[in-house]
């Protein structure tokens, strides 16, 4: 985090509004009980290093610190100078220190050797000497390699650092450096968004010059996005196309003529459309890690929040928020569609969900109310994830006070798991909160208004249960009695029958003894 503010302050002071320090002349400083004389070097010998004694401390060299400094001879005319200030642990082996810079744009280094000795007249054990040199002459925006060594220069005892000079950008150096006033062509342009290019003219320049325009994306350079167009002397009235993939605050077109070291006019036309900084977020399934990455230097605060679905608003979590000049990343990221981040400028703040859409959802709670209890299931897409229930009272939209807590329980891929709470448990500001414990940032689930169970209602089912049972037990009586009795009818009919048909009989057979006798 302390690398991304620095990253921050060294943009913030090259582009911004930094004054920068005066001097009246230029020169070398020594601390008191030292003597330092400087020669002057071309680097190229002393480039070669020896190997160092045993004795030298790799410490020797203690630090190394640049600064831009601006001398001026008059009202609007200064100069800008680079100011190197480093600590030396001064021992038998060393004579002294080398500062040389080397300027990444044309390669041409300058150095300076600085000698070293203790004052006779001084008597003083002290061996760390400070010494501060700041006659190296710089130009506006231009970018340094900076290195200390020693005298003699010993294999592994140095410092280096990258060094950008403030560009005409800082109004300091654009009051007051000459380079700086020259006036530069007038840069006119028109975005179509639908073919997504940029319709470039440029005005006020010189007939027949031919001059380069490009878009760049501006970090500490301007950094190219697409080729460098060409437009002629002859056809400066003819505007030239230029493709881009998105727009952003850093987006800037440059303009400068086709002639060495030629002053380039840039605008930025796009440094207020910050919403598109925002989508840049980035979540790995497999580590559970969710991170953003700044497109343009912007100074941010980043964090995670639960958005709210009664009110829509996104409430922080604890211990997320990050200042951000470049990078954030949150390890062990539960995917939940209501987990977002939240970005936060001067300008404003914008809110993020990445899990709202095409992501499922990784894990849901559901309760189920039986006889005298309240069952809370749970179902994980992940292999194996562990959660924790609460039963909790409702404060606010975002709060809920815990009353008990139970052991936390584990849910193996799509199975479910089952935990019981008492039907007793009940109430409009009573909730189950349920809540993943397996990762570092997660937020919990509630159901409330749970309905309550009350043993009078457990009565009433029991005596329902039992009328029920009496009903069934007299209509199953009644049908047997109604069977007996149908039985009985049944058998004296038959009965009946079997008389009438016996006396039909018997009268038939004296018939037929009569008629037997008359013949």
């Amino acid at each position: 985090m302390l690398f991304k503010l620095q990253i921050f302050a060294m943009f913030w002071g090259a582009y911004g509004y930094q004054l920068i320090p005066r001097i009246e002349e230029c020169g070398l400083t020594c601390s008191q009980g030292f003597i330092c004389r400087t020669q002057s070097s071309s680097g190229i010998l002393s480039s070669f290093c020896h190997p160092a004694p045993a004795s030298l401390s790799p410490t020797t060299l203690r630090s190394m610190k640049l600064w831009t400094t601006m001398k001026c001879a008059g009202q609007r005319e200064c100069s800008l100078l680079l100011s190197v200030k480093g600590t030396l642990h001064l021992e038998e082996n060393i004579r002294g220190i080398e500062i040389c810079y080397l300027s990444m744009e044309t390669q041409n280094s300058q150095c300076v050797r600085v000698k070293i000795l203790k004052d006779i007249n001084v008597k003083s054990a002290v061996r760390k000497v400070k010494v501060q040199f700041n006659c190296f002459e710089v130009s506006a925006g231009q970018h340094l390699h900076v290195t200390m060594r020693t005298i003699p220069n010993y294999c592994g005892v140095k410092k280096d650092q990258e060094y950008y000079v403030e560009d005409c950008r800082n109004s300091d150096v654009e009051e007051n450096i000459p380079v700086c006033f020259v006036p530069g062509i007038r840069i006119v342009y028109d975005v179509d968004r639908v073919r997504k290019t940029i319709l470039v003219d440029i005005s006020e320049a010189v007939e027949g010059t031919d001059y380069y325009v490009r878009l760049c994306h501006q970090w500490f350079l301007c950094e190219d996005v697409g080729p460098v167009a060409l437009i002629q002397g002859k056809d400066l009235v003819k505007p030239v196309s230029l493709q881009y993939t998105q727009l952003l605050p850093c987006l800037c077109i440059e303009a400068w003529p086709a002639i060495p070291d030629a002053q380039r006019t840039q605008l930025c036309p796009f440094k207020n459309d910050t919403k598109a900084l925002w989508d840049n977020i980035i979540y790995n399934p497999n580590t559970k890690t969710l991170e953003w990455e700044a497109a343009c230097p912007v100074h941010v605060t980043v964090s995670l929040c639960q958005l709210m679905k009664t009110n829509d608003q996104c409430v922080d979590l604890e211990n997320t928020a990050n200042i951000a000049a470049e990078k954030v990343k949150y390890s062990r990221v539960d995917a939940q569609p209501n987990l977002c981040m939240k970005f936060a400028t001067k300008h404003g703040s914008w809110v993020r969900c990445p899990f709202a859409r095409g992501n499922p959802q990784a894990w849901e709670m559901n309760l189920a109310v039986m006889d005298n209890r309240i069952e809370v299931s749970f179902m994980s897409q992940a292999a194996e994830a562990k959660f924790s229930v609460h039963v909790c009272n409702k404060t606010e939209a975002s709060l809920c006070n815990s009353t008990g807590i139970h052991q936390p329980i584990s849910v193996a891929g799509l199975s479910s798991t089952y935990v019981n709470i008492s039907g007793k448990t009940c109430g409009s500001d009573i909730c189950i909160q349920g809540r993943r414990t397996d990762v570092d940032y997660s937020i919990p689930s509630h159901i409330c208004d749970l309905p309550c169970i009350s043993a009078t209602r457990s009565q009433e089912r029991d005596e329902n249960s039992l009328s029920i049972l009496s009903l069934i037990a007299l209509l199953v009586l009644t049908v047997t009695m109604m069977g007996l009795l149908g039985h009985k009818l049944l058998s004296v009919f038959h009965k009946e029958s079997h008389k009438e048909k016996c006396t039909a009989q018997t009268k038939m057979q004296s018939m037929k003894s009569t008629c037997s006798l008359h013949l």
